[in-house]
């Protein structure tokens, strides 16, 4: 049997007819940019996340820098992020101006809300905490710590959408949150894109204008921006996608059941945790294990069909020596990454392929 890590052809073929329509409605109507698709998906994002305001722009790390940019967040300033992310995180940070802090991850791959606090100094303007693997950081300790220090939070959702933290959705937490609609997130487009969603009036009035070369509603030029629009035929697929979007959800946490249940007695894993756990709704845009072993299991799943990743080839952020950081500090994510696997994770899968991947790891830990 044959279980690739990601199905990208199974996008498109899962509803190719209504794909194929949507094309040919946008392109006859020639609504390429800016268009009526693209305020309805805002419409329909910002109602389905429980906020004001939402915005679709060219991809996540674009959607990271413009909210920094809109934020006030520049030269000096100091941006606590998780080292456990994608390098996209901090470039965001590095190019509005501002020096990238990585923190620690915890058990649940999440930041650490004490290493958090380690790190702030009188320059620390922003705690940015990626919503990873399609679960939500634990926000109340670092609204808190946000508080007591006269932080912002920018919550870096990419992987997030529809994640919550006791009964609060990702993108409510903070002045605003970011999320990427890469083909291989939970809601993903044809290709790159992204959106600002916010209750902060003034942040979404300052990313609409920056988005599109700072041109305000009535075409004026009002400020200095840039060209980082989601394309309006991306924005009318991923609308038609949202509409089943609970249903995707609840696929991939059952997937998430079948591997929590049929591996929980591997000693030498270590899972994620499972989908009914108290306070938290994860989304499972990943399932990220740690495992005893981990190249050896990499290379025997592989030669058994099944695919695997090592989330960003294995280089935690902070460990990135040529972009100017330490490369140690951080003992949790350090130790972490000599173990961290993702196994397949998308709704393509079978129960039938899911139980496969379970029994091959059982066989290799027998």
């Amino acid at each position: 049997m044959k279980v690739p890590f990601f199905n990208y052809q199974y996008i498109f073929k899962s509803n190719e007819e209504k794909f194929i329509d949507i094309i040919k409605d946008v392109g006859n109507r020639g609504a390429y940019i800016l268009q009526r698709d693209l305020d309805e998906f805002e419409t329909n994002l910002a109602n389905y996340i429980g906020v004001e305001h939402a915005l679709g722009v060219a991809n996540g790390t674009d959607a990271i820098w413009l909210a920094l940019l809109a934020a006030n967040i520049g030269e000096g300033d100091e941006v606590i992020f998780a080292s456990h992310t994608y390098i996209a995180t901090a470039n965001a940070i590095k190019f509005v101006g501002a020096v990238p802090v990585p923190a620690d991850c915890r058990s649940d791959h999440m930041i650490d809300p004490e290493s958090v606090k380690s790190l702030i100094t009188n320059k620390t303007k922003v705690i940015l905490p990626t919503q990873l693997n399609g679960r939500c950081c634990e926000m109340d300790s670092l609204t808190k710590i946000a508080e007591d220090n006269d932080l912002i939070i920018i919550e870096d959702a990419a992987q997030g959408l529809g994640a919550k933290y006791k009964g609060k959705g990702i993108g409510t937490f903070g002045k605003g949150a970011t999320i990427s609609f890469y083909p291989a997130k939970n809601l993903g487009s044809f290709g790159d894109g992204g959106a600002f969603v916010t209750n902060d009036k003034k942040m979404y009035e300052k990313v609409k204008i920056l988005r599109d070369h700072g041109r305000n509603e009535e075409g004026v030029f009002v400020d200095w921006g840039f060209n980082s629009r989601l394309d309006n035929l991306q924005a009318a697929i991923l609308n038609f996608k949202l509409s089943y979007y609970d249903n995707e959800i609840k696929r991939r946490r059952e997937i998430a059941s079948i591997y929590n249940e049929e591996l929980s007695i591997i000693k030498e894993i270590l899972l994620p945790p499972p989908p009914d756990t108290k306070d938290y709704f994860d989304v499972f845009q990943n399932y990220e294990i740690e495992a005893e072993n981990r190249h050896k299991l990499k290379d025997y799943l592989k030669d058994s069909g099944i695919g695997t990743l090592i989330q960003w080839n294995g280089q935690p952020v902070h460990s990135i020596v040529a972009l100017g950081f330490k490369g140690s500090g951080l003992p949790y994510t350090e130790e972490m990454y000599k173990k961290c696997l993702m196994l397949p994770m998308n709704t393509s899968l079978s129960n039938q392929e899911v139980i496969y991947v379970c029994n091959k790891i059982k066989s290799f830990y027998e």
